[in-house]
């Protein structure tokens, strides 16, 4: 026993198996930070999904650049052109890294001796393939602070776009309207509203319900949709006729349409709360779908060609009357070909079975069940295109 006043002896050092835990703890938490919190098969799916996009965009450039009859010249000659279709996306600097990087990588390990004045031979290794990874980590540190300043911008434009869409419908007498809007990149090119707008022949306000969809998917299409959502809002102001609006509408969507190439589908409709009359116009657009309360089905497609492809087009106005029970479902091509892993489309008969078997429901409740539907059939598949869908339910 030591004496009282000795120092206390040193405690042994704890046991290496005491100090593992730790370290699986920090191991936990950096992979907790890698992955997001995702489990392997959720992670597998994204990279999945990741791959498969890449594909398409690389096999688009491929088909583009070489024709069908060109491409039975080989291997060697699909490999070549699928090669420039990434080396293309690059800039040329960055090409000629990439290039640099991977001869270094297969270039074989080698040295040179140098005999010195001392009679001392000296050996110098080059590791080829150090410097190759060292480039390619380079080039991956490029393109990285490219998409995240990328992403950044589109997160910003994302945000805008949320703030010139409603969050939620407005308050319209004889009517329960409920929509829902998932882009299929960062941002979108559907448009979707509801809104008031001076009425020519009443002093209270008709309602305007508008959902479209240009051509094309993410930054162009929602620039487009930006415009389109702006000439809408300022000719609405105006007290005209529907089908007086809609030429306004296809008059400025030819001057930035492309020729026609970047032309816009839409279905735009007026009620009026007093008479309860709805008088509509389709673009070009999926037909929306109208459930008498009845249970009788009726498809509106009157109307024309979508804007912006002839400046000189006119439209046939629809009109009908909404009765209590009555179901409107308008919706973009998003929602009726998604597909599943069997490249199947959704269609229109199964969004119909959830709209025949939800009819009681409210508009709110409904929209859920379709989507929830609507997911289950795509499963993992990643979405290829906009979806948008507006459920209108005259009470």
């Amino acid at each position: 026993m030591p004496p009282p006043n000795s120092p206390a002896a040193p405690s042994p050092p704890a046991p290496t198996a005491a100090r593992r835990p730790g370290f699986f703890v920090q191991l936990d938490r950096f992979w907790q930070r890698v992955t997001e919190g995702l489990e392997i098969s959720q992670l597998w799916k994204q990279f999945s999904a990741d791959a498969r996009a890449s594909y398409r965009l690389y096999h688009r450039d491929f088909r583009a650049r070489a024709p069908q009859e060109a491409r039975k010249r080989g291997f060697w000659y699909t490999a070549q052109e699928y090669l420039w279709a990434i080396l293309e996306k690059l800039t040329p600097a960055r090409r000629v890294l990439l290039l640099a990087g991977v001869v270094l990588m297969i270039f074989p390990s080698g040295g040179y001796s140098e005999l010195m004045k001392s009679g001392e031979l000296v050996v110098h290794e080059f590791d080829p393939h150090f410097w190759g990874g060292a480039v390619l980590f380079v080039l991956l540190m490029l393109e990285v602070a490219d998409r995240v300043v990328m992403k950044r911008d589109l997160e910003i434009a994302r945000d805008i776009q949320r703030w010139l869409l409603p969050a939620k419908p407005p308050q319209v007498r004889g009517l329960d309207i409920a929509f829902a809007a998932r882009p299929a990149n960062t941002v979108a090119g559907d448009f979707y509203d509801v809104f008031a707008r001076p009425a020519t022949d009443s002093a209270e306000p008709h309602f305007l319900l508008a959902v479209a969809d240009v051509a094309g998917k993410s930054i162009p299409a929602a620039l487009l949709m930006a415009t389109f959502q702006a000439s809408l809002k300022t000719l609405s102001e105006t007290s005209c006729s529907l089908a007086d609006l809609v030429t306004g509408m296809n008059h400025y969507a030819c001057t930035n349409s492309q020729s026609g190439l970047r032309f816009t589908t839409a279905f735009l409709a007026e009620f009026d709360p007093a008479s309860r009359a709805l008088t509509y116009i389709n673009a070009g657009h999926n037909a929306p779908i109208l459930r008498r309360s009845s249970g009788a089905i009726e498809r509106l497609s009157k109307g024309g060609l979508p804007l912006g492809m002839w400046a000189d087009k006119t439209y046939e106005a629809g009109n009908l009357i909404l009765q209590p029970g009555d179901w409107l479902v308008i919706f973009t091509d998003g929602v009726v070909e998604a597909v599943n892993d069997r490249d199947e489309d959704y269609g229109e008969p199964r969004m119909l079975n959830v709209l025949q078997a939800g009819a009681s429901a409210t508009p709110d409740e409904l929209l859920r069940r379709m989507m929830t539907d609507l997911d289950a059939f795509v499963g993992p598949t990643p979405q290829h295109d906009d979806v948008t869908c507006m459920l209108v339910k005259a009470a």
